[in-house]
């Protein structure tokens, strides 16, 4: 539900509160030359085998501006939404920048916790980005995030196992099915490993069988007609025939686990995962590692549009700076480089011209793939909208619920959250 008018008046005061007395270190200050100075804190959520590449880009910012000292954070994804809304709303301890998943802004801006960033330099070139990750910064008519990584989702895939098995890369989740047995029988692998802890991974099969969370325009639940019921019977499915292995929790590590050391011949999972898996006995070839569109379902293909922005706190003391510094995160230069040390995938269209980055195979593999990637309800409340699949895909996979009960459970859940819609 939107807010009312006397409720976006108070969080519009908590904010230029925050803003004259919050965030960051008390020697943050922009010189009366205009010239930018201080520290900027940055809390970068991204992964292990990203976080060395990170922090370097982000301290060779003083480089270009050496009255700058950058104070690297790394923040664990799974911990950063809410640390974040802590140190925003308590007004203590908030970055001046931060790295923030695509579906976080909106939040963030409702909650009145980012600073609007039209007309300041931070969206420098911002016809320059792709439509679909610019779309992931907006929130109210106005801008807040600059888009640094866009991704999606793709079906990762070990060439020798299929080889072995004499398979070819699935192009459905029905030919999964179909050779799991001969993968079995051949190499000893499971042929899938499937995230059943997380519910951004449930989307595929969603959109597989012709199906969404909500239909945003029409402010109405969807997800729990018989797509959404479809798309949990899938999953249990796979598990059930033992094409797909699972768990219930740490489902990364046990994913990156199996998938590198050969028992599972191919995962679902996106470009940040590219590095971590390359590192796997089963890789040390790189050229072994394949990556495709992810396995279609009954009525369609589809993976959600996932990335990266860059938000600046609305209590910083040093906006200048953060605005600048956010600006740098996410130039062309940037970029170029993050995908050439990373395989990340920009979103500056400028930046796919670039020769190291059209001869990237990660980004031939995956361009594609985001070209084609279902855009995601762009809401305040979108963030919100995965826990209740979360627990409706573990009651599933557990066999404690029946995929037509899970659906039902999400969609009264969705209603709670978003009070006045369908």
């Amino acid at each position: 539900m939107r807010r009312g008018i006397a409720t976006t008046a108070v969080v519009v005061a908590v904010a230029l509160a925050a803003t004259a007395c919050g965030g960051g270190d008390s020697d943050n200050q922009s010189g009366g030359s205009g010239e930018i100075a201080g520290t900027v804190t940055f809390w970068d959520t991204s992964n292990e085998a990203e976080q060395g590449v990170y922090k370097k880009i982000a301290e060779d910012f003083t480089k270009k501006h050496p009255k700058v000292k950058v104070k690297h954070v790394s923040v664990d994804f799974g911990e950063a939404n809410n640390k974040f809304k802590n140190a925003a709303g308590g007004n203590a301890g908030a970055p001046d920048v931060m790295r923030t998943e695509v579906a976080w802004v909106a939040d963030f801006a409702n909650l009145g916790y980012l600073a609007p960033l039209d007309d300041t330099p931070a969206v420098d070139g911002k016809d320059d980005f792709l439509e679909t990750a610019w779309g992931s910064t907006q929130f109210d008519g106005k801008t807040y995030a600059v888009p640094q990584v866009t991704d999606t989702l793709a079906l990762f895939y070990n060439k020798r196992l299929l080889k072995k098995a004499g398979v070819e890369v699935p192009e459905s989740l029905a030919d999964i099915k179909r050779d799991a047995g001969k993968i079995k029988d051949k190499t000893g692998a499971t042929a899938l490993y499937l995230r059943g802890d997380d519910p951004y991974w449930f989307l595929p099969y969603l959109y597989g069988e012709g199906g969404d969370m909500v239909d945003a325009d029409a402010k109405k639940v969807t997800i729990d007609q018989a797509p959404g019921v479809r798309a949990f019977e899938e999953m249990k499915s796979l598990v059930d025939s033992k094409a797909a292995i699972t768990d219930l929790s740490d489902g990364w590590d046990n994913g990156q686990s199996a998938f590198k050391n050969g028992d599972a011949a191919m995962q679902v999972n996106g470009p940040w995962a590219i590095e971590d898996s390359l590192a796997g006995k089963e890789f040390k070839d790189k050229d072994n590692l394949g990556v495709a569109a992810v396995p279609a379902g009954d009525k369609a293909q589809g993976s959600p549009q996932g990335g990266w922005n860059l938000s600046v706190y609305a209590g910083s003391k040093n906006l200048d700076a953060s605005y600048e510094f956010a600006k740098y995160m996410g130039s062309a230069e940037v970029q170029e480089r993050t995908t050439k040390e990373l395989s990340l995938l920009p979103t500056r269209k400028s930046v796919y011209e670039t020769e190291s980055v059209k001869n990237n195979e990660m980004v031939e593999f995956f361009k594609p793939a985001v070209d084609k990637a279902v855009q995601r309800p762009w809401i305040a409340q979108g963030n919100s909208l995965f826990e209740p699949i979360k627990v409706s895909q573990q009651e599933v996979l557990s066999g404690r619920t029946s995929p037509s009960d899970a659906a039902k459970d999400v969609g009264k859940a969705y209603r709670k959250i978003l009070k006045d819609w369908k």
